[in-house]
């Protein structure tokens, strides 16, 4: 493949070859509606059958208000032509109205309308209660089961991800399960909530009246509704449309979701790098197709509405022209088919049930939302694990394991390369208690052999055995609890330094997670730190050194006393001292066990029983130190390329031992040997209780706060929100023009029918027509309005709220990237939780200024000129109408204020949830060896019930609020209506008016409820924008200098080129009880070489961490040349001039050529310098062995490569950077002797030059250095060359002995 240039800020980076699909995650067709409640017990689907029959008994007062109102109407036109009874009225006629008068007298006229008035007003106020009964369960009960569906929903999506087998993860490293669990399942308890019974109610009330309007006159009901088909069309089509742009946003929020996942675990990376400008770039670049899909969904929405709306006035217009003339043409037949009440009755029901269907789009839109975020989920939930860590299957040992392992004709290649055959017919013999060490070059297989033995993956062909016995035939569980490992990468969890030591045994004492932790050399400076073993370590252990954190690995192993040990480079984070100390623990920990070694020191490997050196995955060599030694063959040139001192080492053989023996007995009485009891647990343990840890955890959150939360100003929120929004000012402009035009237009249509119904009162026919067929072509123009303006007003504020969603998610992103570290080391900061900030807060504050906000200003228009038409026509009468808007105002703030009080906390708990499945799922192979996977899934299980609980109590008075809204609509019916035929029989109204009035208010209240019941969402809005601007406003405490940076004549006289560090005191923000830096003075020349070195944390790794700006010393200050880091240069004129190759290389989701390039954002990076970095790092002759060579893939955080092969290309994406100051922070650590010795020669020629700061705990390493320093309590208390140092018999004297004899 050609290619010239790299650029880093490529959004995807694909290779030529995608990379394998996880099973489960392949594209797929929605799922059946019903599917959504397939994890419904019978119970709850006993309480959906009776939220149905409630919905249907709810969908029955419609009709029978349809024929209330028309008996009623009809009478009121009966009564005022004075022709006598022409309607045939059957609910009046229950409470004494509807009486049928011949010739009758106005008096009697009147009498009749007073009862008419009477009868109507009992007949609403029935269907009124019976409404609101019906009505508040028709909600509460379908909320109450979606909610507890959602919750299984997200601990069963979360449980099956857990307990999918690594290879599975591999290939669904892109896949981002964190936001799917809160947002993808969130749409669907949308989806299934108590839009479901809204959704019912519509439907049936829709076949009711319809099939009711054909009994009382089907000619008229068949003219009427022949757009319903139109409108059933439309709607299906719409929904179908939007099902595909719903998947289409969905995935495209979810590579977002992934990349911010990805940018934020490793933000020392990007921060280093300067990639900050890059990544938001890239994020911003997958949010394109989804704002995309959103504004295409928008269209669809506000065509759809444009639509259904002016058909509605179509067919007013043509159900009054054609029912006036089949009135009129049966006003002197004596058995009448058409009545004023007739054609009220068809006309409404056929009007009724089209409004109906029509209000159905949305629910459509949420359902056909369901189902595409259902989808996949549902096949991952069904998905059924190859290696289920929690199967109960298997075979469980109860006479003990006794340790033998054997490697027999093993092939094997990662699922996520299966280009790459990584084992060749491997064939290894381990005999229980042996240590075994495997040797050989970055890449070979080491580790591959490790991760098989714990069964994370399976040979393609042949087996690994246990006890003679292939491991696939043990129970999972059973088999992982007889292996300990330590890895080359230690991964500690959020919680305290005893919580994690005893995830390696579960009820672990104190006492022996203490005798643990002095085994493993950590008691020491655990006991040092203010919390001592209670100490909180932040996430991914970012409070400790590197060299502590393997401590409290090697802690965590041996605690666990199993039967088989596997060491993968267990002490590459350790200084010599403390690694002389932990190997010999893990020598006494070898001491009746099988251990397998897998390391580059020869001092781990050659006291080994059995070396196996592995090349090309297969043996190629093996035997015992000596014997190999003596076959000169690949294991003797490996040992010859980085050999210091072989006579040493054989007599440090003896003396070792010696060691042994005196310790054993103590180790032995620290950790006896017992049988684990796979079925019982321990007993007279120490519990390390979760509420205990959670208030560990709360209260370092508290003393960590910068400041107590800030009480939410809605106005000023709501005011910068708009000013966030001002590119769409125009938009927002036009479409509240729309708005306020759509909330006018319905009191010009009350008007409108109520001079329909004095057409009907008109004795002459012509007359009749004539003001009929004016009436008819004033509908026809508001249709055409109002299909304008709906149009305009939903798809300009859903494109404004589009834009705003995505502005905020990447000025948020942009914003938390450009944080200083030590923001990050805060809990509350954790990866999880500010991904759930930014894939939930950043899309409800679309509610700002989206369809919310659109619908608000919709009713407060429509209620103005409601009341003002109203009180034109007769104030009285105006007033009565009004009585029922308190109600309304009243239930929808009590609903606002429930929701806005429990939203935070609700958020908070959220975001709790989502750190424990980030945590989890982003160290999945960690968490399987510990066999952690029921902890991690009971913990999350009880945050998404403590979720439930409070999205329980924020809709518990969901049903009665919201029936409390439409019923008194319908009451407000029965009073104003009957109120108003009072008046008219006492002559002080015309009855066109009680129409008008009656109509123009009561839809005017009815919208002003249906647009209140968007103020929760208003109000979710605000206190989601509260929350975002706090991160925006939030100025990083390391930053950039403010004002113009002057060349002062102090500087221009100061000559010092290089590194200064002067009087540096420093404690980590999140532990300021611990001081690690105590008045350090340290200088670095141009040009020179200069190595820390000391114990672990001592505090070398801080002095290169201070100089990167990741956090700011309490007191002193560092300069570069005769610059003042913090005060006169920017962040980036610091860190262009500095190239790290840290001790944990993180890597990302991308080609290689795309990391290696990472080394330099600055500008895009030639493939010819890729290849030369790639060269000098020794990483060139693998990267071309791949079949895709730099186009291979990584995998997450780099797991398809070897930690050798990582580190050599975290190597190289230092070198391409060219800096001025190299800092190499154990640069070498994860190297083989071979490959290590050419890659120090290709850093020897790298610092030529340049001015380097290395530290390393392998002396070997820095002899050449032009200055060591030795650092201890904080301070540097050594310095000079290696000769002059040896020649003080100082600190460094005695390490440098330590490290030779070692």
């Amino acid at each position: 493949m050609e290619r010239d240039e790299v650029s880093t800020s490529s959004s995807e980076g694909k290779s030529q070859e995608e990379a394998p699909m996880a099973e489960g995650l392949e594209p797929t067709e929605p799922i059946a509606f019903l599917k959504l409640f397939r994890f419904s017990t019978y119970g709850e689907i006993g309480w959906l059958f009776f939220g149905f029959i409630m919905c249907c008994i709810k969908a029955l007062t419609l009709p029978a208000v349809v024929i209330i109102y028309s008996e009623f109407t009809s009478m009121l036109v009966d009564r005022a032509m004075q022709f006598g009874t022409s309607s045939n009225v059957h609910a009046l006629p229950l409470f004494g109205g509807g009486k049928t008068l011949t010739n009758a007298s106005r008096e009697e006229n009147n009498e009749a309308l007073y009862d008419d008035s009477i009868s109507y007003g009992i007949l609403l106020t029935i269907a009124s209660v019976v409404m609101f009964i019906s009505g508040i369960f028709s909600v509460d009960v379908f909320n109450m089961v979606a909610l507890r569906q959602v919750t299984r929903m997200r601990i069963k999506l979360f449980s099956s991800v857990i307990r999918q087998d690594i290879g599975w993860h591999d290939l669904a490293s892109k896949q981002n399960f964190t936001q799917s669990m809160v947002d993808d399942v969130e749409k669907i308890r949308d989806g299934i909530s108590e839009k479901v019974g809204h959704f019912v109610y519509l439907v049936v009330g829709f076949i009711i009246t319809v099939a009711i309007s054909f009994s009382y006159g089907w000619k008229l009901t068949l003219a009427v509704s022949s757009y319903i088909p139109l409108v059933i069309l439309l709607n299906y089509y719409v929904a179908k449309f939007q099902g595909k742009l719903t998947a289409r946003e969905q995935e495209s929020y979810a590579g977002a979701g992934n990349l911010a996942e990805e940018i934020l675990s490793s933000i020392r990376t990007v921060v280093s790098f300067g990639g900050e400008k890059s990544e938001v770039q890239r994020y911003e670049n997958f949010l394109v197709p989804a704002r995309k899909a959103s504004q295409w969904k928008g269209a669809f929405s506000g065509l759809s509405d444009a639509v259904l709306k002016s058909m509605l006035y179509l067919s007013c217009a043509g159900a009054f022209w054609y029912g006036v003339n089949l009135i009129i043409d049966d006003r002197n037949v004596e058995n009448k088919e058409y009545t004023p009440a007739i054609l009220m009755i068809a006309f409404f029901g056929i009007i009724v049930g089209a409004d109906n269907i029509a209000r159905t789009a949305p629910f459509l839109e949420s359902f056909a939302t369901a189902r595409g975020c259902a989808t996949n989920l549902f096949k991952v939930i069904d998905l059924t694990s190859k290696i289920d860590p929690l199967s109960t299957d298997g075979k469980l040992l109860n006479y003990g394991l006794r340790g033998d392992v054997e490697f027999q004709d093993v092939f094997f290649r990662y699922p996520s390369r299966p280009e790459v055959i990584v084992h060749r017919g491997l064939n290894i013999r381990i005999r229980a208690g042996q240590t075994v060490a495997l040797v050989g070059s970055s890449g070979c297989g080491k580790s591959t052999c490790v991760q098989l033995l714990q069964r994370f993956y399976d040979p393609v062909f042949g087996s690994v055995l246990l006890d003679d016995l292939d491991i696939r035939k043990y129970n999972i569980q059973w088999l992982r609890s007889n292996i300990a490992v330590v890895g080359q990468e230690p991964v500690l969890f959020l919680g305290t330094i005893a919580q994690n030591i005893s995830y390696g045994k579960p009820g672990a004492t104190q006492k022996e997670i203490e005798a643990a932790a002095t085994q493993a050399g950590a008691h020491e400076f655990i006991t040092n730190l203010p919390e001592s073993y209670r100490s909180m370590i932040g996430e991914r252990g970012s409070q400790l050194s590197g060299g502590q954190k393997q401590r409290i690995a090697i802690a965590r192993a041996l605690i666990q006393n199993p039967k088989i040990l596997l060491l993968d480079e267990a002490t590459s984070a350790l200084d010599y001292q403390s690694e002389k100390q932990v190997q010999q623990a893990l020598d006494l920990a070898s001491k009746g066990r099988t251990t397998i070694v897998v390391s580059h020191r020869l001092s781990a490997i050659r006291g080994a029983d059995k070396i196996v050196f592995i090349h090309d995955g297969k043996v190629l060599e093996e035997g015992s130190h000596d014997d190999l030694m003596a076959l000169e063959g690949a294991y003797y040139n490996m040992v010859r390329a980085g050999d210091i001192n072989m006579p040493d080492e054989v007599e440090k053989e003896d003396s070792i031992e010696d060691t042994k023996q005196k310790s054993l007995a103590l180790f032995e009485k620290s950790f006896e040997t017992s049988p684990l009891n796979f079925e019982k647990g321990q007993k007279n343990s120490v519990q390390f209780e979760e509420p205990i840890i959670k208030a560990l955890i709360k209260d370092t959150n508290a003393q960590s706060a910068e400041a107590p939360p800030e009480k939410p100003n809605f106005f000023r929120t709501f005011s910068r929100i708009l000013q966030l929004a001002k590119q769409e000012w125009c938009y927002l402009i036009l479409g509240t023009i729309s708005a306020v035009a759509v909330g006018f237009l319905y009191p010009a249509f009350a008007v409108i029918f109520g001079e329909f119904y004095a057409a009907l009162a008109e004795k002459d026919p012509e007359d009749a027509l004539r003001r009929t067929a004016v009436l008819s072509w004033a509908c026809l123009g508001l249709a055409f309005l109002t299909g304008l303006v709906c149009f305009l007003q939903t798809y300009l504020f859903n494109y404004a709220g589009i834009w705003l969603t995505t502005r905020m998610r990447a000025m948020t992103f942009n914003a938390m990237v450009n944080q200083e570290v030590g923001w990050f080391d805060d809990e509350n900061n954790s990866v999880g939780a500010l991904s759930a900030r930014l894939s939930g807060e950043a899309v409800d504050i679309q509610g700002a200024i989206g369809y919310p906000l659109s619908g608000m200003i919709q009713a407060l228009s429509n209620f103005i000129s409601s009341v003002s038409v109203a009180m034109y026509y007769n104030w009285k009468l105006a007033l009565l109408c009004l009585a029922n808007c308190p109600i309304i105002v009243g239930s929808v703030i009590l609903e606002a204020k429930m929701m806005s009080n429990a939203v935070v906390r609700e958020k908070q708990v959220i975001e709790e949830a989502c750190r424990i499945a980030t945590e989890s799922i982003t160290n999945i192979r960690t968490v399987a060896g510990l066999r952690r996977e029921a902890d991690v899934i009971r913990e999350y299980t009880e945050e998404i019930q403590r979720v439930e609980v409070l999205i329980r109590q924020k809709l518990r008075w969901r049903g009665v609020l919201n029936s409390t809204m439409q019923a008194s609509a319908f009451f407000a019916y029965a009073v104003a209506l009957c109120y108003g035929g009072v008046l008219v029989s006492e002559g002080q109204l015309p009855f066109q008016d009680i129409i008008k009035v009656s109509e123009t208010l009561l839809y005017g209240s009815m919208m002003l409820a249906q647009s209140l019941a968007f103020t929760p969402a208003f109000s979710a809005a605000l206190i989601a924008g509260h929350r975002l601007f706090q991160i925006l406003d939030r100025k990083p405490k390391i930053q950039s200098p403010m004002g113009t940076i002057k060349n002062t004549l102090a500087k221009q006289l100061n000559l010092f080129e290089g590194v200064r560090y002067r009087g540096i005191q420093f404690r980590y923000p999140t532990r300021p009880d611990a001081k690690i830096l105590n008045g350090l003075d340290l200088e670095v020349l141009k040009g020179q070489t200069v190595a820390l070195v000391g114990h672990s944390g001592c505090g070398k790794s801080t002095c290169v961490q201070l100089l990167q700006r990741y956090y700011d010393p309490d007191e002193g200050t560092i300069h570069i040349d005769h610059d003042d880091i913090q005060h006169d240069l920017t962040l980036d004129g610091v860190r262009t001039k500095l190239g790290i190759v840290s001790q944990e290389p993180t890597l990302f989701e991308r080609s290689i050529a795309e990391n290696i390039a990472y080394g330099d954002n600055r500008r895009s990076v030639s493939m010819v310098e890729i290849i030369a970095a790639a060269k000098s790092a020794n990483a060139h002759s693998f990267i071309i062995s791949l079949p895709n060579g730099y186009d291979t893939r990584m995998g997450a955080r780099g797991t398809q490569l070897s930690g050798g092969q990582k580190q050599r290309i975290a190597i190289a994406r230092a070198l391409v950077r060219n800096p001025k100051i190299l800092l190499l922070d154990e640069a070498t650590s994860a190297l083989d002797l071979q490959s290590e010795q050419l890659v120090q020669q290709a850093l020897d020629t790298a610092c030529s030059g340049r001015t380097c700061i290395v530290i390393a705990h392998r002396l070997s390493t820095v002899q050449n250095a032009d200055v060591i320093c030795v650092i201890q309590n904080g301070q540097v208390v050594e310095q000079g060359n290696h000769m002059q140092l040896i020649s003080q018999g100082g600190i460094y004297a005695k390490l440098h002995k330590t490290q030779k004899d070692h």
